[in-house]
């Protein structure tokens, strides 16, 4: 099997893959680098290729999907030290307030 193949990949993976690379596209990422992302995160979502062999039918883990919005991103980097400083002073502010409201 060539380097690359996917023929051992079922078509949910492929959906998956496609679906994955398409995200990182619309963030700016070159297709080359979001194709090698999307297949990075399918093989570590779901173990690699499924369509035979042991390890078919084993739990799918989301994890490495939903560690990709929580890495800061285009919004936190926009945002000067000081911008961002105030927002957290004021949601302090707000928890402390609900807090001795009782809420």
């Amino acid at each position: 099997m060539p380097k690359g193949d996917k023929s051992s990949y079922t078509d949910k993976q492929k959906r998956q893959a496609e679906h994955i690379e398409e995200g990182y596209e619309k963030r700016g990422v070159s297709e080359p680098e979001a194709e090698r992302r999307a297949w990075a995160t399918v093989n570590a979502e779901t173990g690699g290729g499924k369509k035979s062999g042991s390890g078919r039918g084993q739990k799918e883990d989301h994890t490495p999907s939903h560690q990709g919005g929580e890495r800061g991103g285009a919004a936190l980097a926009g945002r000067s030290a000081a911008k961002r400083s105030a927002s957290a002073k004021k949601a302090a502010a707000t928890r402390k307030r609900h807090a001795a409201e009782g809420r």
